[in-house]
């Protein structure tokens, strides 16, 4: 599916990545530089300016987080589902549901933080735990066309009885994805040495982490990509939706020729 979208999912996740890449890359670079030349009297005006780019950041992934979490899922359910996909189709179908969106991927991380918290648990572990149990979450909002609390139950119920193998799939998705990263990481380490030779140490640094930010984008889609299929194969193991679908279509009319 990615290689068959390979130009339309990759400039998604890129697009989306390009204003908190500059801005991590911009403050973090001021901060890493700074640091190495700083005098007392500067220290403040260095600081001052990493935490004002790093809130910029913050702020600008907030807004855009229903498009940085869920537009490849958008474009990969439409895909799974045989039709046209396109990058006006996918920012119109998730601006449509713009706020339920946010509102989850919100809800998710406080979630997560706060019964951490109360329940004395690692926060890690039960982001896992929950992160498998509402994998199914964004797809059935996109699909089933439901709201949230619908879409959590959903899942809950596809993900019940299947939570060890969902939990598999997903880690062997992450070794993937890790692998690759570091492999890119080690490219760009060499790219930023090789950049200090001819460029200043922040323009450097500022490049090398930007940049970073956008090849780590190319492999965003992988994820998405992996809860849409997980979706259709919890749905097709459970309800059997591969034969529903064939069902209906054999019952369609024939087309007139």
């Amino acid at each position: 599916m990615y290689r068959r979208h390979f130009l339309l999912f990759a400039g998604i996740s890129v697009i989306l990545a390009i204003p908190t890449a500059a801005l991590y890359g911009l403050g973090l670079a001021w901060l890493t530089v700074g640091l190495q030349q700083a005098d007392s009297s500067t220290d403040l005006q260095l600081v001052g300016g990493f935490w004002i780019g790093f809130l910029a950041a913050l702020l600008v992934g907030v807004l855009i987080m229903p498009f940085t979490h869920s537009a490849v899922t958008y474009a990969a359910c439409e895909s799974a589902l045989g039709r046209p996909v396109t990058a006006g189709g996918v920012f119109k179908g998730v601006l449509r549901r713009y706020f339920p969106l946010l509102g989850y991927w919100l809800m998710f991380n406080n979630v997560t933080g706060t019964f951490a918290v109360l329940l004395c648990v690692a926060p890690f572990v039960l982001w896992i735990w929950v992160f498998v149990m509402w994998i199914a979450v964004t797809p059935a909002m996109f699909i089933e066309n439901i709201g949230i609390a619908e879409a959590v139950t959903r899942s809950r119920q596809l993900v019940q009885g299947r939570w060890w193998r969902t939990f598999l799939i997903v880690g062997l998705t992450v070794v993937i994805y890790e692998l690759v990263a570091l492999a890119l990481g080690a490219f760009l380490q060499i790219a930023q040495f090789l950049l200090e030779l001819v460029l200043s140490p922040f323009l450097a640094s500022a490049i090398a982490l930007t940049v970073g930010q956008l090849l780590s984008a190319l492999l965003t889609p992988i994820f998405q990509i992996v809860l849409v299929l997980i979706y259709f194969d919890l749905r097709v193991r459970k309800e059997a939706l591969d034969l529903f679908q064939m069902a209906y279509r054999l019952a369609a009319p024939a087309a007139a020729i």
